[in-house]
């Protein structure tokens, strides 16, 4: 039997903890799951890619499985290619998301016949937790630390915070 991959990709600026528990459910779905990096045109990140590795190894040192990457210039379906992974891993924290979501299904599906994409549901705590929320309310000195690993939250206050 092949190997079963999959790609969790999102642009993970920052890693929250409802990614941390996508990437923690999908890696029990896989022999190997890949997360990536990748750009999104329409953000400004905040951390560079050898950052947000970190930040996330720091996190699934325990799941022998999982192996962080560069996805960054590069479509999803072409990573997927490169890796021989023919699932696509993405969450969805409402219905709002189940449009975009279903929109980048379509198109990546249309890019590579061979791609299925499964959607997980997050967790009710997680939400409604986005990377965007989580350093609006860092930039105003809001509590993030049940949001976010310790790491991240300890520089997105040193980079956001105002005194």
């Amino acid at each position: 039997m092949a190997e079963r991959i999959g790609i969790y990709a999102g642009s993970f600026d920052p890693v929250t903890n409802g990614h941390l528990d996508i990437i923690r459910r999908s890696s029990k779905l896989f022999d190997k799951l890949i997360v990536a990096t990748m750009t999104n045109t329409s953000k400004e990140y905040m951390f560079s890619y050898e950052e947000k590795k970190e930040f996330i190894e720091n996190e699934i040192k325990d799941l022998s499985n999982v192996v962080v990457i560069d996805g960054s210039e590069q479509l999803t379906t072409k990573l997927a290619q490169k890796y021989h992974a023919n699932v696509l891993v993405r969450s969805m924290r409402s219905g709002d998301d189940f449009v975009y979501e279903a929109g980048i299904a379509s198109v990546n599906k249309v890019l590579d016949k061979n791609i299925e994409t499964i959607f997980l549901l997050a967790d009710v705590k997680y939400a409604n937790i986005s990377s965007s929320m989580i350093k609006e309310v860092a930039k105003f000195n809001g509590d993030i630390s049940h949001l976010v690993p310790n790491s991240v939250a300890t520089e997105l206050t040193k980079r956001l915070r105002k005194e």
